[in-house]
């Protein structure tokens, strides 16, 4: 990996910890989502149409076709994601989810497209997969399971954790293929995704303004800080896959733990210090590796 893709997954994983910090204290939904996303749609779309004015109407079949599969992954992760929030522990779901996403996504960039990784990539990508656990609280977890309810409730957060980490992991390769196969412009693929995004959320909103309403005054500051600046970090992440093998790059992301363990555990006064630092170190080392290798 390349200094200025590894610089890139740094800045990318500030950028994504912060406003992940910020979505979580604004405490939205689907709907929450939704006012991100026409945000996100406003705030870009000089810049939008600027680089779309003359690559967009070149764009065929097969471009259109990754957009939207693009799309539909990104609103199929989300809801997924929440429904998990909602029937299990977000400490079993998220880890989950982050942690099977680059290892799912590292195994197909390696097994179908050909790409390679050394044996010090290997362990990096198991250093940053073990990080992530660790900073959840991993042992814990595997101590709850013997109380019949818990573990239940446990086995339900893994499925969806699971389930998570699969939409990440298609719209990694989705979007990595698009970025470095069609050499499609990463502002483009995340920008015109994102239209598709609105139109798929709306209906959500369109169910019940009167509590849209409500909530679009409750968390509208959040949603504006979350639909300017998380395009920037996944953009950065999609110019990093130009500069760097996917299977390296996708497992570089969860570098955003390391930032949430020591940023988020400090604003947010969430426990399990100790075991977080020693996940972040994890982490720190793993991108270390996968940089190196």
């Amino acid at each position: 990996m390349s200094a200025q893709a590894f610089a890139l997954i740094l800045l990318a994983g500030l950028i994504h910890a912060c406003w992940n910090i910020a979505a979580k204290k604004a405490g939205g939904d689907a709907r929450f989502a939704f006012f991100t996303s026409v945000l996100m749609m406003l705030f870009w779309a000089p810049l939008g149409w600027w680089l779309g004015r003359d690559a967009v109407p070149q764009w065929g079949a097969v471009e259109w076709g990754v957009i939207a599969a693009s799309g539909v992954l990104h609103v199929l992760y989300y809801v997924v994601l929440l429904r998990g929030y909602r029937k299990a522990d977000l400490t079993v779901v998220y880890p989950l989810a982050r942690g099977s996403g680059p290892l799912l996504s590292s195994l197909v960039a390696i097994t179908l497209l050909g790409e390679r990784i050394s044996a010090l990539g290997a362990l990096g990508l198991a250093g940053v997969v073990g990080g992530v656990f660790l900073i959840a609280g991993g042992p814990g977890l595997l101590r709850a399971a013997h109380d019949p309810v818990a573990r239940k409730r446990v086995h339900k957060g893994m499925a969806y954790g699971l389930m998570t980490g699969a939409f990440i992991a298609s719209y990694t390769v989705v979007d990595g293929y698009a970025v470095k196969a069609l050499l499609m412009s990463p502002i483009l693929v995340d920008y015109m995704g994102n239209l598709l995004r609105v139109g798929l959320l709306a209906p959500v909103v369109l169910r019940d303004l009167p509590t849209a309403r409500a909530l679009w005054r409750a968390q509208w500051r959040f949603a504006l800080l979350v639909g300017v600046v998380s395009p920037v970090a996944y953009v950065l992440v999609l110019y990093a896959m130009r500069e760097a093998p996917l299977s390296h790059v996708a497992p570089a992301r969860e570098v955003s733990m390391l930032f949430a363990a020591l940023i988020g555990g400090h604003l947010l006064g969430e426990g399990d210090r100790v075991a977080r630092i020693l996940g972040a170190l994890c982490i720190a080392a793993g991108v270390t590796a996968l940089a190196l290798g």
